[in-house]
């Protein structure tokens, strides 16, 4: 009869389910995804993740990565590869996305504001000179970007923002202030959003140097520690009139380019849950109570399995969003959608493997607090979760519930 219990056992464990792609997603993807998703996870485990606690701790933003993400192709990758980009589609971008989170929100958060924020604004609405100049050293991690939306009376309404310029002849004089805004204490050029003589939103280039230009670093966050957050001030800036994007005015301009970042955060949040619930379960299985591994227990098994069907379905979801992107047919709802489920699921499974490690997982041992903490800051930027939630409202009932 023990003969019988071990081979039980040993059988089991054989069968056991280690990963996260519990629907063989990776069917559906190219050996390109494939390809690029892995060299993207090899960059995390070798440069990142050992060094990303400390970071933490000690609130430093590892800035010489910057050029390495550039050398990786993590900056810009739907871009053309004429101005430096990948030209990747959307789920290649995804994917980088995942896994430079699964290292760390905050780094993810410098990826995606380059390449979403900055560089995307640039190709979508810049001058061909524009593209030019400023899309090759952003691609290569040359030069750092930052966008600057938010003001500290606009958050979600950033129809309400006061930032304005004047012309002036032979340039434009800009006056107002931005703040929450990621890698701008070492940003070299800021994409900002300001409203003209007669109201009308316009997207400004302003390069570091610039008379009157500032950047004043955030500083006491438990929150994206490892990332670097701050201000733009802007006192009677003299901006060249060739620094104007000309494609497109308008707070759509804007809008835009959070809908391409919003739809990284969708899969972004992605891997902050899997390396959540891949510590979960590692350590259930090894942590011994009451004579066996707590991975025995039946709340034990619902937690991890509610992590991995929650996982699952956000893959699903982020899947078919990148189809609908590559088609150009994904919506602003349907990123909103995506955006404000994952990443809510990402915080809750963070809170329930905290939980599983017990106070283990208050430690910088494990990435759990890490993760919480910064996912915090995920489910309010680029659109609160209550305020995707009126998005969608909006879209289903056809009923603003804004005003």
């Amino acid at each position: 009869m023990h003969q019988i219990q071990e081979e039980i056992v040993r059988r089991s464990q054989a069968d056991v389910f280690e990963g996260t792609d519990f629907y063989n997603l990776d069917d559906l993807l190219s050996p390109e995804h494939r390809m690029v998703r892995d060299a993207v996870r090899d960059f995390v485990k070798k440069e990142i993740s050992p060094i990303i606690e400390d970071c933490c701790q000690k609130n430093i933003f590892p800035e010489y990565l910057v050029p390495m993400f550039g050398e990786l192709g993590a900056f810009g990758p739907t871009i053309p590869a004429q101005y430096g980009g990948g030209g990747m589609d959307y789920i290649s971008y995804g994917l980088i996305m995942q896994e430079i989170e699964r290292g760390d929100s905050g780094m993810r958060s410098t990826v995606s504001v380059q390449s979403s924020l900055v560089m995307y604004p640039i190709y979508a609405f810049g001058s061909e000179s524009q593209r030019f100049k400023y899309l090759p050293k952003l691609a290569k991690g040359e030069m750092l970007g930052c966008f600057g939306l938010t003001e500290p009376d606009h958050g979600s309404n950033p129809s309400g923002m006061v930032t304005n310029f004047k012309d002036m002849g032979d340039h434009y004089l800009l006056n107002g202030a931005k703040m929450w805004i990621s890698n701008s204490p070492k940003a070299d050029i800021a994409v900002v959003w300001a409203k003209n003589e007669e109201g009308r939103i316009h997207g400004l280039i302003v390069e570091r140097g610039m008379e009157g230009f500032s950047t004043p670093e955030t500083h006491n966050k438990w929150s994206l520690r490892a990332s670097c957050t701050g201000e733009l001030v802007f006192d009677n800036v003299k901006v060249p009139k060739e620094n104007l994007l000309p494609g497109k005015s308008g707070l759509g301009a804007p809008l835009m380019c959070l809908d391409s970042a919003r739809y990284g955060i969708a899969w972004g949040a992605i891997g902050a849950a899997m390396d959540c619930y891949e510590s979960a379960r590692r350590y259930a299985m090894e942590r011994i109570q009451f004579g066996k591994p707590i991975a025995s227990f039946q709340l034990v098994q619902k937690k991890l399995a509610e992590m991995l069907t929650e996982i699952t379905k956000a893959q699903l979801l982020t899947y078919r969003l990148g189809q609908l992107k590559n088609e150009g047919r994904a919506t602003t709802a349907q990123i909103s959608m995506a955006k404000r489920n994952n990443v809510d699921m990402a915080l809750n499974i963070a809170r329930e493997a905290r939980q599983v490690h017990g106070g283990m997982g208050i430690t910088g041992e494990y990435p759990l607090m890490r993760h919480m903490m910064n996912l915090e800051s995920v489910i309010t930027y680029e659109g609160t979760h209550d305020i995707h939630l009126l998005i969608l409202g909006n879209e289903i009932t056809g009923i603003s519930a804004f005003k």
